[in-house]
Parts: structure tokens; C-alpha cells; sequence
């Protein structure tokens, strides 16, 4: 490659009516390199590869992943593309990325400007930062609504992260994630930092509510909470929650149950959060997992905090009712009816309960998205039994048919009409004029000799009946 000096060198001996071969002479240059400068075939300052492209077959997947969503982390690209045989690092990729020019400009985002954050010291083995993430959209075979929830929790100093799925954010849940991450994270630390979420504390004065600072107790850690309006002050967990949304969730696929998608999420956390580069103190480099093994976390309780983990759902026609990926067991007689599964956490059991308190059914728990189908004996047989005494071969009876009143019905409204025209017949009694007598008397004002009197008295008589 020519620098511009010798290029303009050339062009100018060149406009003087020096030869090629002159040219070269004088540069010390090759020939054909003169030629391909001169006739502009090659850029100057631009160097040309001395190996093919490795990006450019995967050039088309990028910029259509990248058009579908213009903020697609290229860290969350470059794993799509090794799982598809792309063997460049992570640098080359974004290089290529900005020489192509293959994300999409995004005019609201160009506006963001960032803002002065102070570092804070964290001591090993000193706090745990734990947050809710929620997370959109999420498959529609989970049953979970619009919005899944994911408790991330960070060690502040490693900055190595776990987190967990779940339904819901209320306060058993919550105890039910957080016995979940911290065993993820290998122990406990001395200290646990929230934001003012209510299931913790008072959002208004800060101050742990009754029903949590039993489980603080039971897992003998202090609780902090962060300020009002501080939100960096636990930076480590929200930037893991970044991560979390933008290189797991955003790309996970929708035919995952939620065990699986779990399983998924561990595994992310292993592969690319604990071999994250960090500098210890002493500026030596180290990875989060060998920052985390030497954090001394103290051992976890043998159990969760016994919370009660309740949730409805509606008995089938078969007397089933779903809850986390399996279906258990009730007696027949309660199809349709909604249902309160609860579980105490440390338990092997759940129960099913009606609204009134009633316990339908015990089972033993099965693991989370398993498919099971827990069934007792007794259910068994009742759901057959009243499934064969309601079983019928007669075929469903025909709507356009002639069936008059039969003997019987006769009988009765023969038996109606007597009490009705009966002394205090009631109400229904009815007076029934006999046209007949209208005509006799008719009939005899023609004669002669006729008493108008008799004539006027046969015409208002009548019968009843």
C-alpha cells in the first residue's frame, strides 16, 4: 500500500511525461503497483485483505436481524452467528458491522445522553443486589399474560448474577426466587440491597413490613434499602438485568416451557456471565467465577422460608387442574369451578382447596413443566363410576315431532276446568255466553204472539262451563 506522498510523487511525474517504467525507477516500486495507482484501481490509504472475507456469507442474516430489530446487541448477534458457523471474534464482528453499515439508524435514541455515576466499593462476600425485571410478551403456551417476571439477583462484588422465572411478584414469590437465586449463587452474603418494592418494605418510609422481616430472620441477613430516586446505587444488578432482556430474552425461542427456558438461562449465566474479564485490586486480571469463588459466602438453610405459594386455576372435564406445567387430580362434581392450589414452600405437597376452605385433593408436588399427571385411586374410580351411570346409548331426542296432550295431561286439565268453574272458582272463572240461545230467541221474536219478556229473558241467559 502507497502512501499519499508517493502517489501524488507519481501523478506528477507522471503529467510530466515520465514513462511507467521511469516512474518506477525513480519510487523504487513495482511496475504493475504504478499502473494500478495511476489508473485509480486501487484507493489509496486502504489496504487490501489478504484473506477472504469471513463475514461477508453471513452479511445477509446480520442485516436482516439487524432490520427486524435495529437494537440487537452484537453480542447477542455474534452468538447467533457461531451457532451458525461464524468463526470471527466479537471485534471483527462489529467492525464489520460498522463497515457495512448494517444497523438501522434510530432518530429517538440518538437524542439519549448519558449522565456522571460515581464507583462504589463492595467487600467480598459484603452484599447481594436483587431486583425485578419484567419481561414482555412471553410465550403464549406458559399461560403467564403479557408480562413474565424475572428476579435477578448480583454478588456486588464479583458482579456474578443469577435470576429466576415466575408468574407473579407478590411476596410469595418473591421468598420462592430468592431461595432459588442465592442457592444459584452459591451462598449467602451479609447484606441484601431492594428498591422500595412493597413485598419488602414500605415504599413511603423505607421500613421492612411485617411479613418480610421474618424471612431476613430465617436467612440471617441484613436488609438495605436504596434511597428514593437512586437507582444506581445497586448498578451491578441492573446492569445484569441489561443483559438479562437484551442477550437472553430477546432472542429466546417461544416453543420453550418455562422449566426450559430456566435451564436456558442457567446456562447463559455459566457460559458468558462467570467468564466475564474483571481486574482484581490489584490490577491483576481474573474472570467473575474466579471473583466469586473467593467471595466466602456463607452456607444457605437447609430449607426455604416455609412461605404458602398460592395460585387458581379451573377444573377440566376431567377432573383435572392445571398448575406450573402439570395437572392434578380432584373428584368428580367440580367442572369449571376455580380452584386455589397451594404449596407451602419446603414441602413435598400441595393442596387443592375450594373458595370456601375446603381441601379437595392432596398431592405430592412434581417438578415444574414435567407433564405429569398426578391422579389418585379413589378419583379414578369415582370419575369412571359417574361417568358410566350418566353413560346412555339412546340417541338424542328429535326437536321436530308431533306429541299431542296424552290421556293423563287430559285428565288434569279436565280436573283444572271443574275447580275453576266451581263456587269460588277464583279469579280464572270464566263466563261462556251460548250463541245458541241468541238465535232461539232470534227465532221466536218472528213469531206471533211472543211475549217480549220471555224473548228478552232467554237472550241474556246462559251456561257456564
Amino acid at each position: 500500500m502507497l502512501a499519499w506522498e508517493s502517489v501524488v510523487q507519481a501523478k506528477a511525474l507522471r503529467a510530466r511525461g515520465w514513462t511507467i517504467s521511469a516512474i518506477a525507477r525513480h519510487l523504487q516500486i513495482n511496475r504493475r503497483t504504478v499502473r494500478r495507482y495511476l489508473s485509480d484501481e486501487v484507493a489509496v490509504g486502504v489496504r487490501r485483505p489478504a484473506v477472504p472475507d469471513g463475514f461477508e456469507p453471513f452479511a445477509g442474516y446480520a442485516r436482516q436481524r439487524l432490520v427486524d430489530d435495529p437494537h440487537l446487541w452484537a453480542s447477542a448477534l455474534h452468538d447467533e452467528l457461531v451457532e451458525l458457523g461464524y468463526g470471527g471474534s466479537y471485534p471483527s464482528l462489529t467492525r464489520a458491522l460498522r463497515a457495512r453499515k448494517l444497523r438501522p439508524h434510530c432518530e429517538p435514541c440518538a437524542t439519549v445522553k448519558g449522565r456522571d455515576v460515581g464507583i462504589i466499593t463492595h467487600p467480598a462476600g459484603e452484599e447481594t443486589q436483587f431486583d425485578w425485571l419484567e419481561l414482555p410478551d412471553p410465550p403464549a403456551s406458559w399461560g403467564w399474560g403479557k408480562t413474565a417476571h424475572l428476579l435477578v439477583g448480583s454478588l456486588a462484588h464479583s458482579s456474578r448474577w443469577r435470576a429466576v422465572l415466575a408468574p407473579a411478584e407478590d411476596q410469595p414469590h418473591l421468598i420462592e426466587a430468592l431461595d432459588a437465586v442465592v442457592r444459584r449463587l452459591g451462598g449467602l452474603t451479609h447484606q441484601w440491597r431492594f428498591d422500595r418494592m412493597s413485598t419488602v418494605c414500605h415504599p413511603d418510609s423505607g421500613r421492612l413490613t411485617a411479613t418480610f422481616g421474618p424471612v431476613a430472620a430465617h436467612y440471617a441477613v441484613a436488609i438495605a434499602i436504596c434511597p428514593a430516586r437512586r437507582g444506581n446505587r445497586k448498578g451491578v444488578v441492573e446492569k445484569a438485568n441489561l443483559t438479562a432482556a437484551q442477550r437472553w430474552w430477546r432472542t429466546l425461542p417461544d416453543e420453550l416451557s418455562p422449566a426450559q427456558a430456566q435451564a436456558s438461562l442457567d446456562r447463559f449465566c455459566a457460559r458468558v456471565g462467570d467468564r466475564r474479564a474483571r481486574r482484581r485490586a490489584d490490577g491483576s486480571r481474573a474472570t467473575v467465577a474466579e471473583l466469586a469463588a473467593a467471595e466466602g459466602l456463607r452456607p444457605v438453610p437447609t430449607g426455604p422460608y416455609p412461605a404458602v405459594l398460592t395460585a387458581e386455576a379451573k377444573v377440566s372435564p376431567q377432573g383435572l387442574v392445571p398448575f406450573r406445567g402439570n395437572r392434578y387430580s380432584v373428584g368428580p362434581g367440580h367442572v369449571g369451578t376455580i380452584v386455589t392450589v397451594a404449596h407451602r414452600l419446603g414441602t413435598a405437597t400441595l393442596d387443592l382447596v375450594t373458595a370456601r376452605g375446603v381441601v379437595l385433593a392432596r398431592h405430592r408436588r412434581r417438578p415444574d413443566s414435567a407433564g405429569a399427571v398426578a391422579r389418585h385411586d379413589e378419583h379414578v374410580a369415582a370419575l369412571e363410576r359417574a361417568v358410566l351411570s350418566a353413560f346412555t346409548d339412546r340417541a338424542p331426542c328429535r326437536r321436530k315431532v308431533r306429541r299431542p296432550p296424552s290421556a293423563a295431561a287430559r285428565a288434569e286439565a279436565d280436573r283444572l276446568r271443574a275447580a275453576a268453574g266451581g263456587p269460588g272458582g277464583g279469579p280464572a272463572q270464566q263466563v261462556v255466553i251460548d250463541f245458541a240461545r241468541y238465535a232461539a230467541a232470534a227465532t221466536d221474536r218472528q213469531r206471533p204472539g211472543t211475549s217480549p219478556t220471555a224473548t228478552t229473558t232467554g237472550t241474556t241467559t246462559g251456561t257456564r262451563s
